[in-house]
């Protein structure tokens, strides 16, 4: 009897969450053989600002590579005659 317990960042559509539950569902049938009614999951979605590594939440980075301008640019080339 899994019990397959995942903790995300909320943001993610019902879709999305509707996805993954059947895809571990699928994985669980297929890696360990387990029937679908013996199958549990569980999804707890965690706020931004309540998830953190190295000292900076989720919803600080977010903030941050929105406010960082884009450095994605080219210059662009031009030929001397």
């Amino acid at each position: 009897m899994p019990l397959i317990d995942v903790s995300i960042a909320e943001g993610r559509s019902p879709e999305q969450l509707r996805d993954l539950v059947s895809a571990l569902h699928r994985a669980a049938e297929e890696s360990v053989g387990a029937l679908p009614e013996n199958t549990t999951v569980i999804i707890r979605e965690v706020p931004t600002s309540h998830w953190s590594k190295a000292n900076q939440t989720i919803a600080e980075r977010q903030a941050a590579a929105q406010a960082a301008p884009l450095t994605h640019a080219t210059p662009v080339e031009t030929a001397a005659e």
